[in-house]
């Protein structure tokens, strides 16, 4: 049974000077099975995410967000969810051209239920 208790993940903080245009980690796996992922870019770059450093999942462009709530309209017998373990990849595809890099970063925020 779904639990109805939320729970977050530490934040997500990937400063726009580490990201490449090569995928790298973004963050640690996931240690639980997630219902939200929320990406927010505070850069004017723009960057791919991979779920396997192959194919291209998701794009964030610059100065944006994406939000994957995986659980909205769930009835009690669906268990839709990223699943436990899954790690994140980063790369840019639009380097960033702000003066002073060290203050943008890509943040990620995950949402879990507890005891999932």
């Amino acid at each position: 049974m779904p639990s109805n208790i939320v729970r977050f993940s530490t934040l997500i903080v990937d400063p726009i000077e580490s990201i490449t245009t090569s995928y790298t980690p973004f963050g640690l796996p996931f240690a639980h099975a997630m219902r939200v992922l929320h990406l927010i870019n505070d850069s004017n770059g723009t960057y791919i995410f991979s779920f396997d450093q192959v194919n291209q999942n998701i794009v964030l462009l610059a100065n944006s967000f994406v939000l994957y709530d995986l659980t909205s309209d769930q009835d009690t017998y669906e268990s839709f969810r990223y699943q436990n373990g899954s790690q994140l990849y980063i790369k840019s595809i639009v380097a960033p051209t702000t003066q002073d890099m060290s203050s943008n970063s890509v943040y990620g925020v995950t949402i879990y239920g507890k005891g999932e």
